[in-house]
């Protein structure tokens, strides 16, 4: 099982990003992906997830309307979309499944780190001007 997430980098205030989260291992259409963050000297956060069936989605209230996960399942890569980033939104940003709950992702709770049991190394995104 693999996971592997790319695409972060510099990006100036107002700026997008577009985070991908390889997967392997595994069959991505049966399992939740989530991701979190992680800022310096914080503690790591669930930043959002989707979930193994429709789609459905979840974010934690500081990036809804900001941010959009989308999974492509022929390409086993789950992708989150960053608009309108801040300087805030700086961190180490990683992803995640549960291999033993497919239904891990739900539209009521923000994925929480115990939640989940395998995790890709992180990509960092900085936004400074």
């Amino acid at each position: 099982v693999q996971l592997q997430a790319s695409g972060g980098g510099l990006v100036q205030p107002g700026g997008s990003l577009r985070l991908s989260c390889a997967v392997s291992g595994f069959t991505l259409d049966r399992y939740a992906i989530g991701w979190f963050r992680q800022a310096p000297g914080k503690e790591r956060e669930g930043v959002g997830c989707i979930n193994s069936r429709q789609g459905v989605t979840k974010y934690t209230d500081s990036v809804k309307g900001r941010f959009t996960i989308a999974r492509d399942n022929a390409l086993n890569t789950v992708y989150l979309q960053m608009n309108s980033l801040k300087p805030e939104d700086t961190a180490v940003y990683y992803c995640a499944t549960d291999l033993h709950n497919s239904n891990r992702c739900t539209p009521w709770q923000i994925p929480r780190r115990y939640e989940y049991d395998n995790w890709g190394q992180g990509t960092l995104v900085t936004v400074s001007s």
